[in-house]
């Protein structure tokens, strides 16, 4: 063994949440029971702490289907809550009882003399593999400019958001349309709160349409099936924002323009930040007409399916829109619009920072085929469009997990073959 202190296992997985978990599951159903998951705070962390309160699924419960423990409730068109999502991880880990060490940081990896060598704050180790299970939404953004903002306007980061009693008195600007974005300014709207919100590019989705959940449609007609080697347009897969709608109650579309009738004032892209306001781009239309295109387009190619297969479903009627912005703002001023706190719900970057090998791109993203890098024995799990649009989310995960473990499994058959 080429290092003295360090402890050996043939597999460390690094993050105990759905990824890390299907990673564990996946090595044992092949055999491989020489593995260790770090989980750096608690098992389904990031569900417990970085979500807000009434966080709920945007897809519906049916596609929860981690290896091994697919969606066995009473409501399978439904949206499970953040406590039923930290019970789904939680009945999950019981069911296979993962190895997982909780409380462990992983500090730095490195390969040196054909082994990776795992640095942590409880010890030192080296593997054959390692497996990053951490997804890729680590540091909130914030704009530049933010600091200027006077100090007695309270900024919130979506990642810190938990509850409306977080925000003060006076009046809120959330920055940003995406889920984040809409779903925080709605729970801000059922607490009678009044805000701004300043648009970005999302697009939208119908919720229900002609009969069945719209996701529940494009599953059917193989939409999530397509991989990002087939995807038409792999740059915008990747920088594209997620389809804004809501599992709140049930689940129901967001209209931005019915925001609008209601009272929410409708801002376009921030340009430029200063202590007195936002520069705003006279883009509310040019934003809402985008999103309502890609909603009447998912409407459409649910139409064709129907009718391609003789599907007998109930009639649906395309969107059309309620509101239209008469004159479009330049500035949101904070004082003449009694502004008192601003919530950014503009995304987050990565953050890989531990991880000491030559693996990734210049926006700090790992860059890998289907989670394998060109490092032997280096993966990634969770990534969005690893391999499909669920790759991230619990309705792929588990393909990835089981070509990762497979590729694990090959390489270890190949070396005891080579040995004998």
């Amino acid at each position: 063994m080429p290092f003295d202190d360090p402890q050996y296992v043939s597999v460390i997985i690094i993050g105990g949440g759905q990824a890390g978990l299907s990673a564990s599951y996946c090595l044992k159903e092949r055999g491989i029971h020489d593995h260790l998951v770090f989980e750096k705070h608690r098992l389904g962390h990031a569900w417990r702490n970085e979500r807000w309160d009434s966080f709920s699924l945007v897809t519906p419960n049916h596609q929860c289907r981690l290896p091994g423990h697919a969606y066995e409730g009473a409501d399978p068109e439904g949206f499970m809550v953040k406590d039923e999502i930290v019970d789904y991880i939680e009945r999950y880990a019981k069911k296979f009882d993962p190895p997982i060490r909780e409380g462990v940081t992983v500090t730095s990896v490195r390969k040196q003399e054909g082994f990776f060598l795992v640095t942590t704050n409880h010890g030192d180790w080296i593997c054959d593999d390692v497996i990053c299970a951490i997804g890729c939404f680590h540091r909130p953004i914030l704009p530049k400019g933010a600091d200027k903002i006077p100090a007695h306007i309270k900024q919130i980061h979506s990642a810190d958001y938990k509850r409306p009693s977080q925000v003060p008195a006076g009046e809120t600007v959330v920055v940003g349309s995406g889920q984040s974005g809409v779903q925080i300014m709605e729970e801000l709207c059922i607490d009678q709160r009044k805000v701004h919100l300043c648009l970005g590019n999302a697009p939208r989705s119908p919720r229900r349409y002609r009969g069945k959940d719209a996701v529940t449609w494009l599953e059917e007609m193989g939409y999530y099936q397509t991989t990002f080697a087939e995807h038409p347009d792999q740059a915008k897969a990747i920088s594209g924002t997620n389809h804004y709608l809501t599992g709140r109650d049930g689940g129901h579309e967001i209209d931005l323009r019915q925001f609008a009738l209601d009272g929410v004032k409708l801002y376009g892209f921030v340009d430029e930040i200063d202590e007195e306001r936002f520069s705003v781009r006279q883009d509310i239309a040019e934003k809402l007409d985008s999103a309502d295109r890609s909603y009447n387009g998912i409407c459409q190619r649910i139409d064709d399916y129907i009718s391609e297969n003789g599907i007998d479903a109930p009639a649906g009627q395309h969107y059309r829109p309620v509101w239209m912005p008469e004159n479009e703002p330049v500035e949101l001023n904070f004082a003449k619009e009694n502004i008192t706190c601003i919530i950014w719900c503009i995304g987050f970057l990565p953050d890989f920072h531990f991880i000491k090998l030559p693996v990734f791109n210049m926006r700090g993203f790992p860059e890998t085929q289907r989670g394998v890098t060109v490092i032997p024995g280096l993966y990634f799990l969770g990534l969005p469009w690893q391999n499909t649009w669920g790759s991230a989310r619990f309705s792929g995960i588990a393909e990835d997990a089981a070509f990762i473990a497979d590729q694990i499994a090959t390489v270890a058959s190949e070396a005891s073959h080579a040995v004998h």
